[in-house]
């Protein structure tokens, strides 16, 4: 049994922690590549216990199960990736800046500083249904190794997926898997690269990728987000 722990620096919605980051945490405490399926909001600052073996595993918060992780494989086709330069201008346009459910999330959150979230502001590449964000991870996701941590990397590639999306309602992450070619290194120039790929009611499968500054390929996910129903949108 691992047991991990999300403190609060690492929140999504207010009092519960960002999706991706709390995934990555499972994926690494797992040690294989899994789809994490987050069933409950996962809180923050307490422990949470990773039990059972392959191919499946449970999380655990007290009595409560909060999310489970089972191994797959991430098989999807990212599109091409968008210059570093011109994703800067493309992030100028982040519907964030007018209108956030979220505005204190650690990913997105437009009123994180710098220093502290990872401030990732996707938009929508014009001409295209995709979305993409320029990232240059800051020292304090150093893996001690001088690259960026894993749990990092799910997180990154976590709300990119709901702008692409272009859901009209607030939506949580409900299911995330991915998989990571090469860790990217602190301070080197990256771009996130978002897309939808189906609907089916609330709920938006969507794909996330993030590359180097040379087009290369680093990371790939695939998640499931979920409408949140009017009366329940934060």
């Amino acid at each position: 049994m691992n047991t991990i722990r999300v403190t609060a620096r690492f929140n999504g919605p207010s009092g519960s922690a960002n999706g991706g980051y709390a995934a990555g945490l499972i994926a690494a405490a797992v040690g294989e590549t899994v789809k994490v399926r987050l069933l409950r909001p996962v809180p923050l600052d307490c422990d949470l216990f990773v039990t059972g073996a392959d191919p499946s595993w449970e999380i655990r918060s007290g009595d409560a199960v909060v999310a489970t992780a089972t191994m797959t494989t991430v098989d999807v086709v990212a599109p091409a990736p968008m210059p570093y330069v011109e994703a800067l201008g493309v992030s100028l346009h982040f519907e964030g800046f007018s209108k956030h459910a979220y505005p204190a999330c650690f990913v997105c959150g437009t009123a994180r500083a710098p220093d502290d979230g990872l401030r990732i502001f996707p938009g929508r590449v014009p001409g295209t249904t995709t979305v993409a964000a320029p990232w240059m991870p800051g020292h304090s996701l150093d893996d001690g190794n001088g690259k960026v941590g894993a749990e990092f990397v799910w997180a990154a590639l976590d709300c990119p997926g709901y702008f692409a999306s272009a859901s009209p309602a607030a939506a949580l992450l409900g299911e995330l898997a991915v998989h990571i070619d090469r860790l990217v290194h602190v301070d080197e120039p990256c771009v996130i690269m978002g897309w939808k790929i189906v609907q089916e009611g609330r709920k938006h499968r969507v794909g996330t990728a993030l590359f180097d500054e040379d087009g290369e390929r680093c990371a790939v996910g695939v998640a499931t987000w979920i409408e949140l129903p009017k009366a329940a949108a934060l």
